[in-house]
C-alpha cells in the first residue's frame, strides 16, 4: 500500500496543512500511477484542462481513459518505469491502492521525482480556491454532486471533483471559472486531514475502513482535525457522534425538534421522489422537492440548502437546482428495464447504506395501484476481508427490506484471503435473518442464477464497490432477449 508513514517519509504530508504546497501547477508535468481510478482521473481532468501536460498508466481501457486521452493525457497501458521517460522528472501522483513494488512508483524515487498522494494535489488545489470539502463516512458523493450542481445552476460556475460520474458534467469532475472548488473529502486513508477548506460538510460518521482506523476514536479524530481547518462547519447533527464529537457550527436534522439550523417537516417519501417543507433557524424557508428517493438523500439534499444559504442564495433558486438534480452514477442509477424487471445499480458497501439504499428501493414496490412491482432482490459482493469480517452481525442484518438476498465471494480490494471469512460463510449467516438467501462463488454464477430465479415485476438491485456492477449488461442482455421472443411470439399469435 501507500500508507502515510511512507508518504510522510518522501515528503508528501505536511505536518501543518496550512503550510505552503510544494505541488507545482505552473506548467510542470504530472504523472498518474493507476490514472484510470474514480479519484485521479478526477485530477488528472482537472489539471489537463488547465493546460498543464499530463500523463498517466492504467492496466485496461474505459470510458474514462477514452475521456482523459480525447482531452490530451497522454496514457500508457502498462505500469512499467520507462513510462517516466515521457517528461523529464515529472511531479508523479499516486493512490493508496499502489504497491511500494510498483516498477514507476520504484523508478520515480530512483529519478528523484517530487511524488505526491492524490490528496497532496487536490489539498493543493483546494488552496488555490474558496473551497467546499465534502465528507463524511456515507453520502459525500451525493453530497458533493449535489452541491456542485446547485452551485452550476445558480451561475456560479464552480470546478467539481467527485467520486463519482454525473451526468450534468459527464464525468467526475469539471473545471470552472468561478472562485468555487467543491470537491469530495475521503476519510478512508486518513489523507482527510489535509484539506483547508473555507466549507467542511461532514455527513456522519462511522467506523467503516478496517484497515486504516483500529476504533471510532481514531476516525473522530481525524474529521476533527478537518473540522479544525475548515473556516465554516455543517454538520448532520441525526448522526450522535457528529453532534456530540464535533459540535457543528451550522447544522442539519431531519427531525424539527433536534435544535438544528435547517430542519423539515411535512416529508413525504414516495417512489418518485421526495418533498419536505424547509426550516432555517426556525423560520419556514419553502417546499422542497427532489427526485431522489429516501430519507438520507433528504438529508443530503439539507446540507446543500446550508451551503446554498451560507453562500447566500435564496431558498428559490436552490430549490429549483435541487429538484432538477438526476443523481451520480451507481447511486441507485436506473440502468434498464426488460421483460418488466428493472436493474439498478448501487455503491453501497457497508451496512449502513446497505440499510438506507433497501428501504429506498422498497419504497419503489410501495407505490399506487399503477405499480407493477413486486420483489425487491438484493444482489450484494461484499467489499474486503477487513470491513466483511469487522461488521458481520450488521451484514448479518441488513437486507431485511429485501425479498430475496443474493451474495458473490467477497472482493478482495488487493487484501490477502485469510481463513476464517468467506462468502459462502456471509450468506450462512445472512441466511440466519433471512428466508430467501442464494450464495455464488463466482460471478458467472451469480449471472447465471439471476437468470433461472428473476421474474416479470421484480426490482433488482446491484450492490457493492467492487466489480459486481459488470455483470449488468450480460443480465439485461438476456431478458431482453426474453423479451424480444415474446413479443415476437404474441405478433405471431395475434
Amino acid at each position: 500500500m501507500f500508507p502515510d508513514m511512507i508518504a510522510r517519509d518522501i515528503g508528501v504530508v505536511c505536518e501543518d496543512p496550512k503550510m505552503l504546497t510544494s505541488v507545482d501547477f505552473s506548467g510542470r508535468p504530472f504523472h498518474f500511477i493507476g490514472v484510470g481510478g474514480i479519484g485521479m482521473s478526477a485530477l488528472a481532468h482537472v489539471l489537463a484542462k488547465r493546460g498543464v501536460p499530463v500523463s498517466g498508466s492504467d492496466l485496461r481501457l474505459s470510458h474514462i481513459t477514452q475521456r482523459l486521452q480525447e482531452n490530451g493525457v497522454h496514457i500508457f497501458w502498462s505500469q512499467d518505469a520507462s513510462n517516466l521517460k515521457i517528461n523529464e522528472l515529472p511531479q508523479v501522483v499516486c493512490s493508496t491502492a499502489i504497491q511500494l513494488s510498483n516498477s514507476e512508483y520504484q523508478a520515480a524515487q530512483a529519478l528523484g521525482c517530487p511524488i505526491f498522494h492524490r490528496s497532496d494535489v487536490l489539498a493543493a488545489l483546494m488552496r488555490e480556491s474558496q473551497g467546499i470539502a465534502i465528507a463524511g463516512t456515507h453520502g459525500k458523493t451525493t453530497t458533493s454532486s449535489l452541491i456542485g450542481y446547485l452551485l452550476l445552476q445558480a451561475g456560479l460556475d464552480p470546478t467539481i471533483v467527485v467520486g463519482g460520474e454525473v451526468n450534468a458534467w459527464q464525468g467526475n469532475a469539471r473545471v470552472g471559472a468561478g472562485e468555487y472548488l467543491v470537491a469530495e473529502a475521503d476519510e478512508s486513508d486518513g489523507s482527510l486531514v489535509k484539506f483547508v477548506a473555507d466549507i467542511g460538510i461532514i455527513t456522519n460518521i462511522e467506523l467503516d475502513h478496517i484497515d486504516h482506523y483500529s476504533s471510532l476514536d481514531e476516525v473522530v479524530e481525524t474529521f476533527q482535525t478537518f473540522a479544525n481547518n475548515c473556516q465554516n462547519v455543517i454538520g448532520c447533527i441525526d448522526c450522535p457522534t457528529v453532534r456530540d464529537r464535533l459540535h457543528p457550527q451550522i447544522s442539519y436534522s431531519l427531525d424539527l425538534d433536534a435544535g438544528a439550523t435547517y430542519a423539515v417537516d411535512c416529508v413525504s417519501y414516495r417512489a418518485d421522489g421526495t418533498t419536505a417543507r424547509v426550516w432555517e433557524k426556525g423560520a419556514i424557508l419553502g417546499r422542497l422537492n427532489l427526485k431522489l428517493l429516501g430519507k438520507h438523500n433528504l438529508s443530503n439534499a439539507l446540507a446543500a440548502v446550508a451551503v446554498g444559504r451560507l453562500l447566500g442564495l435564496d431558498f428559490l433558486t436552490i430549490a429549483k437546482a435541487i429538484a432538477t438534480f438526476e443523481g451520480a452514477r451507481r447511486r441507485m442509477e436506473r440502468r434498464g428495464e426488460f421483460n418488466n424487471i428493472v436493474f439498478i445499480d448501487d455503491y453501497a458497501h457497508h451496512p449502513s447504506e446497505l440499510q438506507v439504499t433497501l428501504a429506498a428501493a422498497r419504497l419503489q414496490l410501495q407505490d399506487s395501484s399503477t405499480n407493477t412491482r413486486k420483489r425487491l432482490v438484493a444482489v450484494f459482493q461484499p467489499h474486503r476481508y477487513s470491513r466483511t469480517k469487522a461488521f458481520l452481525a450488521e451484514f448479518a442484518a441488513s437486507f431485511a427490506d429485501a425479498d430475496l438476498v443474493v451474495l458473490s465471494d467477497i472482493y478482495s480490494a488487493g487484501e490477502a484471503k485469510p481463513d476464517d471469512i468467506s462468502g459462502e460463510g456471509v450468506a450462512a449467516l445472512v441466511a440466519e435473518h433471512h428466508d430467501h438467501v442464494f450464495y455464488r462463488s463466482s460471478l458467472q454464477a451469480v449471472s447465471q442464477l439471476l437468470t433461472d430465479i428473476l421474474q416479470p415485476g421484480d426490482l433488482v438491485l446491484f450492490l457493492g464497490a467492487g466489480n459486481l456492477n459488470q455483470m449488468i449488461p450480460e443480465v439485461m442482455a438476456y431478458f431482453q432477449g426474453v423479451e424480444q421472443e415474446l413479443s415476437q411470439e404474441w405478433r405471431s399469435h395475434a
